[in-house]
């Protein structure tokens, strides 16, 4: 697994309202692609009658679509039906649609430089996925936290290729994808959960040799729907394929994500990923810490986050798999997750899956069992233990079954 790192009309007066730093790039992507994609949709579909090469061409374009839905068994029986301070698969004890989504992409090559990435979605993952505990969000982030990619991407003919891409992209920290499908397990680490899906900016890609990539990035921030500023924010990536079966990453995050956008109230973050590929055994295995100082606190107190988890995915036998994924999460000061908290977790998924031409059915049977404590630790459990307070307990157990339906074109 490769790391991947969350259907209402899109209102033109809610995006006028985010930062304008950050609208100029999405106009920029926006704009080429309602330029380049018709023309080339028309050109590619007329010209592959003609030529191998216009066939080729026409081949550069994909498009697909994804849904999501699960039943999540919460046997702490939270009336408000919620999995606390977090942000995917957290509706529990229901009929959860997580996820639907529709894109179309087309592939950035050496005989056709410019691509493009365009896609909606909707669905219970897609309300919080973009954002954390306490952001400010930009304005008409209700409609926009319904894009799943909007960018473009171009293929320099520098060295040996350097891919810059601009608007919508997926996030460059982490393991975990905000789609299930691209996962080894249904429910998010809270690694995952708390790092970004997406990222808005731009960032340059560039292979420095078959076993070397670096891409760097300048990005609106952390989150990519909050806006407690209008600075930008940095970081770089480098993957490094060690052998043929292992695999190095790392990413460096860092920027402003208070009001306060002086340098000592800078967020650092880092991301540490080491990944063995065997020819039925896949272990990944993260690592990520994080910090800043807390503007608005008295003494500004240093906040701090770590957490680590490993993924151990065994291909059984032909459609079935097993996985297991135990981890922690330090959140010390509760800036990441709302709440002062050790979490320990250890998730075990049977999957089943029926591949079909261009779909791919997925069936995924899930245990989870959390443990948060701390001073702000706890599970929601039933009902409020006095008005207005929530009855809070320091363990979940989840049971879930989870159904994907993907359609990938060629």
């Amino acid at each position: 697994m490769t790391p991947v790192h969350h259907p209402s009309a899109y209102a033109f007066p809610a995006i006028m309202n985010a930062p304008r730093w950050s609208m100029k790039w999405l106009g920029l992507a926006v704009g080429l692609w309602i330029s380049l994609a018709p023309s080339t949709f028309a050109d590619s579909a007329l010209a592959a009658e003609a030529s191998p090469v216009a066939a080729e061409e026409a081949s550069l374009w994909h498009y697909g679509a994804y849904l999501d839905v699960a039943y999540i068994l919460n046997f702490n029986f939270p009336e408000n039906h919620l999995w606390r301070n977090r942000a995917t698969a957290a509706r529990h004890n229901e009929f959860a649609p997580n996820m639907a989504l529709a894109y179309v992409r087309k592939d950035a090559t050496e005989s056709s430089r410019w691509g493009m990435e365009l896609g909606v979605q909707g669905g219970y993952d897609s309300e919080r996925f973009a954002l954390q505990h306490g952001d400010k969000e930009v304005g008409g982030a209700d409609t926009l936290r319904h894009i799943h990619r909007a960018n473009v991407s171009y293929l320099a003919p520098v060295g040996k290729g350097l891919t810059i891409t601009a608007g919508l992209f997926n996030s460059l920290i982490g393991y975990e994808s905000l789609y299930a499908k691209d996962n080894a397990n249904y429910t998010r680490s809270w690694i995952a959960d708390n790092t970004p899906y997406m990222m808005f900016g731009v960032n340059a890609k560039y292979p420095v040799s078959d076993n070397l990539t670096v891409t760097a990035f300048v990005i609106n921030g952390y989150a990519h729907l909050a806006h407690p500023n209008d600075q930008p924010s940095y970081g770089g990536q480098w993957v490094y394929k060690a052998t043929p079966r292992l695999t190095l990453t790392q990413t460096l995050y860092g920027g402003p994500d208070q009001t306060n956008t002086a340098l000592q109230f800078w967020r650092f973050y880092g991301n540490h990923i080491i990944e063995w590929k065997g020819d039925d055994l896949t272990l990944a295995l993260s690592y990520d810490i994080g910090t800043e100082n807390i503007a608005d606190r008295p003494g500004h107190p240093r906040a701090f986050v770590t957490g680590g988890n490993l993924v151990a995915r065994w291909h059984v036998a032909g459609p079935w798999a097993l996985v297991v994924r135990p981890e922690f999460y330090w959140d010390r000061n509760g800036r990441w997750t709302g709440s002062e908290q050790f979490v320990k977790a250890m998730t075990s998924t049977v999957e089943y899956r029926i591949p079909y031409t261009w779909t791919n059915t997925t069936v995924r049977l899930e245990h989870r069992w959390d443990e948060s404590t701390g001073a702000g630790g706890g599970f929601f459990r039933r009902g409020e233990v006095q008005p207005g307070v929530l009855s809070l307990t320091p363990n979940q157990h989840l049971v879930l079954l989870g159904l994907l339906w993907t359609f990938d074109s060629p």
